[in-house]
């Protein structure tokens, strides 16, 4: 079973997301003892985005506004700037206790003093997203889609969220478009939800051709046996990794591409990065290499973006896990939570392991 991107799309990769903005102190500082911050708008799902993006694919973001809201016009204004189209409602703030957009306040730490992340996500507007403000039959069947990038963490939002995921990955799979799949497991949005997500998870994951997660996403969302979640040395319990792989492969056969980034955090500006790749019964390995890091938020991203984008493009599925490793370890060296690449040389300097000067 091979990867068929659908012909004569009008967007390369669509993600539905819900959009927020993070805040971060100046100067690598920790929150607490700042008062100068800077003001991003972000998601994970449009930080996926972001690697086709700027390396000019066209991209569509599928989500929802707080009518009126001065947040909500700078985050516009930065999804146009990321060259990406958007498409959603504008929901009424309702009063001073109503809608609003998602803050996200972390700090990106230093040498070992780890990073800290407070959600601060009351009022949420994404938790508002449903099937019925979207014409799914015209963006997969009239405009046409490539990639729908759908993430664990919009799935789990709310029951609305769940159940509009779930009809944009039967929406998809009926038109002929690829389902990307992050699982992205929190523990906080399962609470008291377990067997609805575990079902409404199951049946994305059934859906997808490209399933992507860490260990414990793999084991809780959809119950794979694997290995234990910040366990041993990641190189002695690799064996490990691909049995948990192989084990979803078992039971999700419709899946052509697994992925699975690996980290060993030395410091907070030095980590062990690297990746597992599985295709059509072909391991694609990433050997841990050191990475310097200027901020790690959103480097799992990056290479989930430089997973698809790779696809897109049509690289062989060998170059596929390079060109991803390195549009994660690119990412981690922006202070936005999502690589900004110039170009496709500038990953592919970063795997080739060249930090020259370019002129």
């Amino acid at each position: 079973m091979s990867l068929e991107l659908k012909k004569n799309c009008k967007y390369a990769l669509v993600v539905p997301t819900s959009m927020g903005v993070r805040i971060t102190p100046v100067n690598a500082q920790p929150v607490q003892s700042s008062n100068m911050f800077q003001m991003q708008a972000t998601s994970a799902e449009t930080n996926v985005a972001s690697i086709s993006s700027y390396l000019g694919l066209p991209v569509k973001v599928l989500t929802t506004f707080v009518k009126d809201s001065p947040i909500a016009a700078f985050i516009k204004a930065d999804l146009r700037a990321r060259n990406m189209e958007y498409e959603g409602p504008e929901v009424p703030q309702g009063n001073p206790w109503g809608y609003r957009h998602q803050f996200n306040i972390a700090d990106s730490g230093f040498g070992l003093r780890g990073p800290r992340v407070h959600n601060d996500r009351a009022g949420e507007v994404g938790r508002t997203l449903n099937v019925k403000d979207f014409d799914l039959d015209r963006i997969f069947g009239k405009e046409g889609v490539q990639i729908v990038h759908l993430s664990g963490l919009i799935a789990a939002l709310s029951s609305d969220t769940s159940h509009f995921c779930l009809e944009i990955a039967r929406f998809a799979k009926k038109h002929g478009t690829l389902i990307s799949f992050d699982l992205n497991y929190r523990a906080s949005f399962w609470k008291g939800r377990e067997k609805e997500l575990h079902e409404v998870f199951t049946e994305i994951a059934s859906l997808s051709d490209i399933l992507i997660g860490n260990e414990e996403d793999f084991q809780l969302c959809l119950g794979i046996e694997g290995p234990e979640a910040g366990g041993e040395n990641i190189e002695d319990t690799m064996g490990a990794f691909k049995g948990m792989i192989l084990n979803a492969k078992r039971d999700y056969p419709n899946v052509t591409v697994f992925a699975n980034t690996l980290r060993e955090v030395i410091s907070a500006n030095e980590h062990l990065w690297g990746a597992i790749v599985y295709e059509n019964g072909n391991w694609h390995e990433a050997p841990l290499r050191k990475i310097n890091v200027m901020d790690r938020i959103g480097g799992g991203d990056g290479f989930v973006g430089g997973l698809l984008y790779s696809i897109l493009k049509g690289m062989t599925s060998e170059k596929w896990i390079q060109f991803a490793w390195a549009s994660g370890a690119l990412a981690t060296t922006f202070l936005t939570d999502y690589a900004q690449p110039a170009d496709e040389e500038v990953i592919w300097s970063i795997w080739k392991g060249n930090a020259r000067v370019k002129r």
